[in-house]
């Protein structure tokens, strides 16, 4: 296939109003447009369906997106018109729609007014909607959750695994596959069943920093949730339930306290779930508390908080399910609720299940009680489920174990003999058999006399609950290893060898009874009544136009203009998520009440520096600030301000060294990789006889640019002395 030459990156923005793209986002697009097959694992929030809405539109012909829900279907090809004065630049096709609506389809298609079709895998699987697929040019296939294919995956559908047959009985185009989860075995799954190249597999980061992870023990739980929900009054929210009773019963006590509130559930007739469903994203409710019925049909970008009454069946499923929040990059709150109890009903479920599925939904299940019930970082622990190291000690008060100071205890003796243990019964044994062994609560294990094991009731006089706290936070720290396909069975990894060989220092978090105050972290520095002016005329035109409010403006988007205030339709363009489609279809409605709010409240705007003079030092100061908090880009904020790169350090400098803390992780984080930072700071703590860039520069040799040591320098001065 012929490479197209076009500046992808200037499309971006004019046509979706983006300025750069997130992550390796460029990668994959760039990929398939060459006509490659490609798989793209991004988080829920990443960007994934920009890989194939951004290419369907610049490529000759019809890109067909296979997805496995209405529902999610519509949010797409409505977000997409969004963009564009062509109504028929995206449609869907499936049993949602009758005949005549059927043949709307298929002419906007047939006579290339359509970019993007959407189809379910049972629509593209009949044979009688083949000829149909066959009449038209097709650029590529997008397998949109594409973990649907595994039966590890969190939501598997059989339909997935005939795609690639059916594809090539149509015609041999690319496929772009993309999943928001995927584990080893899942990946593999998927690579294997779409005959995908590992080469052209693009990986994101699984790390959503945007969001709060914390766990509450099931205590006065009624009255903790209304508590929290009432403090996020006016934002969206959804609560995961087990059951469909306890959906309805947890629904209703919301509404006799006031919050606006709907059930969803399998057991409600379809037009009852489709109802609840616009309800939330037209914003007529406030929370949906569901049952997993409720997970990949719902694309509402601007969802606040994820609450679980109840455990997860799996860690795989908490990670996709906390994913609905904070999509469009703001705060996003992770509240899960536990009692034990809960562990026991799913292993009764568990117990009707033929061998296989029973063996799956265990280790499932001791996944995500191990996060859980861990004292570490919860950031850490799912990151490292999805192959994943995270390189902090801490995610910076990022979840509920890291933004609080409790007492360790360093268990270096006690995880020398757990290893010895696993290595004593040749590596054959579960997490749950070793601490049989340790704790001598067998005598028995499938079959094997343990009693005789030098390793037998070693750790008798330790609590049982420690030993699995500390082997899990082994397999965390790739000490041990958990081989899944052989029934979680333990072995030492290399880095486990040498610590059994030259034991260190081991810490675990000591357990706290009682319950923390729940955080409710919000750093949005913006101007928060024009913010309500805007969504309230954000609400009126989708109202009007029977479709989301986010398909008019993301919240980003508004909290972006109630920043730089513009006033005109030109200024707009400029605007985060604003493209030349959306300022011309939606932009004088929220010009005209900007310009007016900025008259009455005598605003100077951020825009009018330029024209007028070098703002004040003090005015810089806070803008900064904001736009730090905003993570704004340094080129931007330079730009706006009409100041030097070095005269915006200069004054970030001036920030810290006054006190003030100031989070620039994110440019950091877009400059240098973990390992650059890791090195640099090392520099400095321990190597450095003082704070001098000269002299860093010269240490390393000019491995690294000035501004690249002072970004390091300006971070450690603000992290540990503010």
């Amino acid at each position: 296939m012929e490479k197209i030459d076009i500046d992808i990156s200037k499309f971006l923005h004019d046509f979706f109003g983006f300025k750069k793209f997130k992550g390796n986002q460029k990668q994959a697009i760039e990929s398939l447009m060459d006509g490659n097959d490609t798989f793209v694992i991004m988080p829920t929030g990443g960007g994934k369906s920009l890989c194939y809405q951004l290419p369907a539109i610049m490529m000759d012909g019809v890109a067909v997106i296979i997805s496995p829900l209405i529902a999610l279907m519509k949010n797409q090809v409505d977000n997409v018109r969004s963009y564009s004065k062509n109504y028929d630049i995206a449609h869907f096709y499936n049993s949602s729609l009758n005949k005549a609506e059927l043949e709307k389809v298929k002419d906007a298609v047939e006579n290339g007014k359509t970019k993007l079709l959407f189809v379910a895998p049972e629509t593209i699987a009949k044979e009688k909607n083949l000829f149909f697929f066959k009449s038209f040019k097709i650029s590529f296939f997008a397998v949109d959750e594409a973990h649907c294919i595994s039966e590890w995956g969190h939501d598997f559908r059989p339909e997935y695994r005939k795609l690639r047959k059916i594809i090539d009985s149509i015609g041999r185009r690319p496929i772009i596959a993309l999943t928001a989860t995927a584990t080893k075995k899942v990946k593999k799954d998927i690579i294997k069943n779409l005959g995908i190249s590992s080469e052209r597999l693009f990986l994101s980061s699984f790390n959503r920093p945007n969001l709060y992870y914390e766990v509450q023990p099931k205590i006065d739980v009624d009255k903790n949730l209304i508590k929290f929900i009432k403090k996020n009054s006016g934002k969206s929210g959804i609560i995961y339930c087990l059951s469909r009773k306890k959906s309805e019963e947890v629904s209703e006590l919301l509404n006799i306290n006031n919050i606006k509130s709907l059930p969803y559930h399998a057991g409600l007739d379809q037009s009852t779930r489709n109802r609840t469903q616009e309800d939330f994203l037209m914003e007529e409710i406030d929370v949906v508390v569901a049952t997993i019925a409720f997970g990949m049909g719902i694309d509402k970008p601007d969802v606040r908080y994820v609450i679980h009454y109840n455990l997860p069946k799996s860690l795989e499923n908490y990670y996709q399910e906390t994913g609905r929040a904070g999509r469009d990059g703001g705060e996003g709150h992770c509240l899960l609720y536990y009692d034990p109890g809960d562990v026991e009903k799913f292993e009764l479920f568990n117990s009707k299940k033929n061998l296989i599925e029973k063996e799956i939904n265990t280790q499932l299940l001791e996944e995500i009680v191990t996060y859980v019930e861990s004292e570490d970082c919860r950031r850490k622990k799912i990151l490292h489920y999805f192959g994943e190291k995270y390189q902090i000690s801490n995610c910076d008060d990022c979840c509920d174990k890291c933004n609080n100071n409790r007492p360790s205890r360093n268990v270096k003796s006690l995880l020398v003999l757990i290893l010895k243990c696993i290595v004593e019964v040749g590596n054959k044994f579960t997490t749950k058999q070793i601490t049989q062994i340790l704790h001598g609560l067998a005598k028995y294990i499938d079959g094997t006399d343990i009693q005789n094991l030098k390793s037998y009731k070693r750790l008798d006089h330790e609590d049982v609950f420690l030993t699995k706290q500390i082997i899990r936070k082994a397999i965390v720290e790739d000490l041990i290893v958990k081989n899944i396909e052989q029934g979680g069975k333990l072995n030492l990894t290399e880095e486990g060898k040498i610590f059994t060989e030259s034991p260190k220092s081991f810490y675990i978090i000591e357990t706290i009874d009682s319950p923390v105050e729940i955080s409710n972290k919000n750093n949005s520095n913006f101007d928060k009544a024009l913010v309500l002016i805007l969504k309230d005329i954000r609400k009126r035109i989708a109202k009007k136009l029977k479709v989301p409010p986010f398909i008019i403006f993301q919240d980003p988007s508004i909290d972006d203009m109630s920043i730089q205030y513009p006033t005109n339709i030109d200024e707009l363009r400029n605007i985060i998520g604003v493209g030349k489609g959306k300022a011309e279809k939606f932009g004088k409605d929220f010009t005209d009440a900007i310009a007016k709010h900025v008259e009455i409240n005598n605003i100077t705007r951020p825009i009018d520096f330029q024209v007028k003079s070098k703002p004040k030092k003090n005015d810089l100061k806070i803008f900064i600030i904001q736009s730090a908090d905003r993570k704004i880009d340094f080129d931007e904020i330079i730009e706006q301000k009409n100041i030097s790169g070095d005269e915006l350090l200069d004054e970030i400098e001036n920030i810290v060294n006054s006190g003030t803390k100031i989070n620039i992780d994110y440019h950091i984080d877009e400059i240098l990789d973990q390992q650059q930072q890791e090195e640099i700071k090392n520099y400095f703590m321990n190597e450095a006889k003082d704070d001098s860039i000269s002299n860093a520069l010269i240490h390393f040799d000019d491995e690294y640019e000035e501004f690249e040591l002072r970004l390091i320098r300006i971070k450690l001065f603000s992290d540990l002395a503010n």
